[in-house]
């Protein structure tokens, strides 16, 4: 086993592809009722700031985030217009942005295709983390917006965005219910919405190895991975928002790890650590991160020197009333 020290000095973990696999059903606020408070918003922020501190490090473990925005960008090629307007919710270090730059094999980069991007997220120094890289001037036209905490209302005005995109930041939302109906009033008719998160079986890998080592450490389980919505409640979510059209996949994305103690560190450097309002304090105690090295290997590893980690990604393509993709 490589020690977690070892580890900046790794080359990337290699991402594969496989066929999604049955998935569990999860807890998931429905509209009108009152809020639940699943994570703390303060945790996350902070996480993430923290995270994108050492931008180095943060640009190391961005390997999951490019390959979904490059996935997601790749839908919008089949809406076959231009446009004026368009936001990145929740945009983490640009992601996006970075993407639509990239020229595809048969066509040019879908940044000419768009006369403004907005890129918003909740964290200024995740947010403004590579705006003096060399994509930023490939775009033509680019602002970084800072949001205000996350669950408050979004600051802008009704129909203000041709199309909008999100990746990998719905599933810290509190009231997804809520967020999603918000998106639909800030969209102009027919336009798209166009998002990925992370849900239902993601990192099943983790979330069973900590509970046994748990059991066999304490006698008890506790909360280490935070909860995350099913694909089948994403279609009902959307069409309550207000949305028509719908387009809703799955796709897992398989990351080999040389550890457990990589895969935890790789999470924390993303800024995507746990921070579920049930979670301990303090920590995984060494005894129980020892046990869960051992039992993630002998459930889930193939006999070879790394261990996977399933990243379950939900896309979902909706539009707003109107008609449709042409």
């Amino acid at each position: 086993m490589k020690p977690a020290s070892l580890r900046p000095f790794l080359p990337r973990p290699a991402i594969r592809r496989r066929l999604p696999r049955p998935s569990r059903q999860y807890a998931l606020q429905t509209p009108g009722a009152s809020m639940l408070q699943v994570f703390s918003d303060q945790t996350k922020h902070l996480q993430r700031e923290r995270a994108a501190s050492n931008a180095e490090a943060s640009r190391r473990v961005d390997y999951l985030r490019d390959e979904v925005a490059t996935r997601l960008c790749e839908r919008l090629l089949d809406v076959k217009r231009h446009f004026p307007s368009v936001l990145d919710l929740g945009a983490n270090a640009c992601n996006i942005a970075r993407a639509l730059t990239v020229p595809t094999s048969d066509s040019p980069p879908l940044s000419t295709r768009l006369s403004h991007l907005t890129s918003a997220d909740t964290s200024p120094t995740l947010l403004h983390r590579d705006a003096n890289l060399p994509f930023n001037t490939l775009l033509p036209s680019h602002t970084r917006t800072i949001l205000p905490p996350a669950d408050t209302p979004l600051p802008f005005e009704p129909k203000s965005f041709n199309a909008i995109l999100s990746s990998l930041s719905l599933h810290w939302v509190n009231d997804l219910p809520s967020f999603l109906s918000q998106i639909n009033k800030i969209l102009k008719p027919d336009s798209p919405f166009i998002a990925a998160m992370l849900g239902g079986d993601s990192l099943f890998e983790l979330r069973t190895s900590l509970q046994l080592a748990d059991l066999d450490r304490r006698g008890g389980v506790s909360t280490h991975v935070s909860p995350l919505a099913d694909i089948r409640d994403i279609g009902g979510l959307l069409t309550k928002a207000g949305f028509r059209l719908l387009t809703v996949d799955v796709d897992d994305i398989i990351v080999d790890y040389p550890s457990v103690f990589a895969l935890m560190m790789d999470l924390q450097a993303m800024g995507e650590s746990n921070a579920a309002l049930t979670a301990e304090k303090g920590g995984l105690r060494r005894d129980v991160m020892a046990a869960t090295e051992g039992i993630y290997r002998e459930l889930h590893g193939d006999g070879g020197e790394s261990v996977p980690a399933t990243f379950r990604i939900i896309y979902m393509i909706g539009w707003t009333e109107g008609g449709g993709a042409e």
